[in-house]
């Protein structure tokens, strides 16, 4: 009996679909993490550790091992992150976390790894059926969640344009898949994309305005 097995309990009922705990916890963990990193808090990394330790017993109870396996990269990125934010923190005159827009550079490596990695975990889910039953949507999930993390970790604006992304797919196979909580809290999720891009870019366009209006006074 695995330590996470009491998490795949039913916790309610819903439109004949049964919820199960570790969905439910895990998910509404994540959408905290979601809203703070809107917020630019460094909480979001502890918060979307701990979203992703509790979503590996949901995934693992749906048999899904790409959403397992998306969890496990969760975890440690969200561990890398939390690492990089405390850095920017020290380097920032006020403590806060700067955004900005990619580079065309980092934006061309950033589309480049997602496109090719999907590719490649793709055919890996293809050639060995055991690691997933619907292998490129698994793989579009896992790559384009590695990739949303990473912009954030960056502190670039097209995170959110990556879980934009990630959601037009993880909603249906949510809900397809029988993680009926999970579908509705990636609902959410897009409702927060939105205003979290929003705020993101316009603080953006803010410090990219005062870097001019600094280097013109210099």
């Amino acid at each position: 009996m695995s330590v996470l097995d009491p998490l795949n309990g039913v916790a309610f009922t819903a439109f004949g679909q049964h919820v199960i705990w570790s969905d439910m916890i895990g998910n509404t963990v994540g959408l905290a993490a979601l809203a703070l990193g809107w917020r630019r808090s460094i909480w979001t990394w502890p918060a979307q550790f701990l979203s992703g330790v509790i979503l590996v017993a949901a995934y693992a109870s749906a048999h899904l091992s790409g959403g397992v396996g998306k969890q496990l990269l969760v975890i440690g990125v969200a561990l890398w992150g939390w690492r990089q934010w405390q850095r920017g923190r020290r380097q920032a005159q006020d403590g806060s976390i700067a955004v900005r827009f990619a580079g065309r550079r980092e934006r061309g490596l950033l589309l480049a790894g997602t496109a090719l990695g999907t590719a490649a975990v793709g055919g890996l889910f293809t050639l060995v059926p055991q690691l997933s039953w619907n292998p490129w949507p698994d793989a579009y999930i896992f790559v384009g969640t590695l990739a949303a993390m990473v912009a954030q970790a960056r502190g670039l604006v097209e995170f959110w344009f990556a879980w934009l992304l990630v959601d037009v797919v993880g909603v249906p196979l949510a809900f397809s898949s029988g993680l009926v909580f999970s579908g509705f809290v990636y609902v959410v999720y897009l409702a927060l994309v939105v205003w979290g891009m929003r705020d993101w870019w316009l603080r953006s366009r803010a410090a990219a305005d005062r870097t001019v209006l600094e280097g013109a006074a210099a």
